[in-house]
């Protein structure tokens, strides 16, 4: 399938504090498990319910249930037993479906910090994919880059902390932020890119070799 021009919004059933999010025509819209109790909240109705639905509540299931005998294709009952975890179940059907831009939300946080390290790991799993994909919550957003460069514009406002996925991240370059570097050598073992901060100019930030993962805190 050749890619899709719109975007794959998927919400999963950790924290989410986003008090709004954007879907527009054409995007792909899918609960996963719980998530599908925020999209109620937030008045929005998933393309797609995925998931083996053991964080959802009675009201939900009964709903799923309605679906899945009115609208089958909207329902995948997944297994619990499963290599896979419930979100990279979803990607993995939204990549067939040429879906190439990735916006995560309720993925972060919660009881279960395992969690937000899959999904971070799911991150690279996107972007070995030939994607593109963000953690979202109003409070910040991660992302990952692997052997690239990325500008942030100057409107961009808040902290960015850098940390190396691998052993060590090669020819990392900052400008236009508080802390520039240049050609630097970041490692898994010395949190040397905690708390830059955006300065109203536009930003670049570059790996030549490695793969960092980028947390971006909103101020205020």
């Amino acid at each position: 399938m050749g890619k899709h021009t719109g975007k794959c919004v998927i919400v999963a059933a950790g924290d989410l504090s986003a008090t709004e999010i954007k879907v527009s025509e054409g995007d792909l819209l899918i609960a996963v498990d719980g998530g599908l109790e925020y999209c109620e909240r937030l008045g929005l109705e998933p393309d797609l319910v995925l998931g083996d639905f053991d964080s959802v509540k009675e009201g939900q299931l009964a709903r799923i249930g309605r679906w899945e005998a009115e609208s089958p294709g909207r329902v995948l009952r997944l297994k619990p037993e499963k290599d896979d975890t419930d979100t990279l179940a979803a990607i993995r059907l939204a990549l067939e479906r040429g879906y190439r831009d990735f916006l995560l939300y309720g993925a972060m946080g919660g009881r279960r910090p395992e969690h937000t390290i899959a999904n971070i790991q799911c991150l690279l799993f996107i972007r070995h994919h030939d994607a593109v994909g963000y953690l979202v919550d109003r409070e910040g957003m991660c992302f990952v880059m692997e052997d690239e460069e990325m500008r942030f514009p100057a409107s961009t406002a808040g902290y960015l902390s850098l940390f190396s996925l691998g052993r060590e991240a090669l020819g990392v370059e900052i400008r236009g932020m508080k802390y520039e570097l240049d050609n630097a050598r970041i490692t898994n073992d010395f949190p040397i890119g905690i708390s830059n901060e955006f300065t109203g100019q536009e930003a670049v930030v570059s790996v030549r070799q490695g793969q960092l993962l980028g947390i971006i805190t909103y101020c205020g």
